[in-house]
């Protein structure tokens, strides 16, 4: 292990918060394995050892990344997708195939998946629109986390108003989704795209307001005008 990982396990170590480990380990019904160390502290232990690594390339960074997240443990993880976010602006398709490994290989939660789709893989997206294509194949993923993440990974894309047509495909696709953590996840996309695109997204909610779910439902039209929502909860 290269000792700057040692010093990142050293550090967590010693702000363990027993208290809060115990409160995560309930939130996740996938069981959570990890230090028990609060989410500020644990980037900002991030920021710090990233200081270290200015006159290192990005593929010894991403190497590092792959040595964190093969611990298994949730916060070298989030430092783990935190630095790769660090590198958008070196960006390059090539990345496409790390982040999906990663999904696959070390996403075992919600979390995990939000902060590595609303970070790195999503800012790849909006540098690189033509991977909408390949993240829409997610949506038939027996992985429950890549179809959550095929939704997900759009969101950043959606804040620069630039996805509406690929937005309803993914939703489309996960209209019949029976994991609540996968409805959840287009539902929030939908909501996102709500902000752009107001009447756009109304109208497909009421079209698709007999087969969509109510936990995806609810959460897309959380930020609706409240006779709209009104509307859509209709029976």
């Amino acid at each position: 292990m290269d000792e700057i990982i040692k010093q990142i396990h050293k550090e967590l170590k010693k702000n363990i918060d027993i208290a809060y480990k115990q409160t995560e380990s309930r939130l996740f019904k996938e069981g959570r394995n990890c230090y028990g160390v609060r989410t500020g502290i644990v980037r900002g232990i991030g920021k710090k050892f990233l200081k270290q690594l200015k006159n290192k390339s990005k593929n010894d960074i991403f190497a590092l990344c792959e040595e964190l997240l093969s611990s298994g443990l949730h916060e070298p993880r989030t430092i783990a997708f935190q630095w790769a976010n660090q590198l958008r602006g070196e960006f390059s398709l090539e990345e496409f195939s790390i982040f999906e490994l990663w999904l696959e290989k070390y996403v075992h939660d919600w979390s995990g998946c939000d902060d590595l789709c609303c970070g790195a893989l999503g800012e790849l997206i909006v540098q690189y629109p033509l991977l909408i294509q390949k993240i829409t194949q997610w949506t038939t993923s027996a992985n429950k986390w890549l179809r959550r993440a095929a939704a997900v990974s759009l969101i950043p894309s959606v804040r620069k108003r630039n996805c509406l047509k690929e937005i309803f495909l993914v939703a489309d696709k996960l209209l019949l989704d029976k994991e609540d953590l996968v409805q959840k996840g287009y539902g929030w996309m939908l909501k996102e795209a709500s902000t752009q695109w107001p009447r756009e997204v109304f109208r497909y909610t009421m079209l698709q307001k007999g087969i969509m779910s109510r936990t995806a439902l609810r959460y897309a039209i959380e930020k609706m005008p409240l006779m709209w929502r009104k509307k859509v909860m209709e029976s």
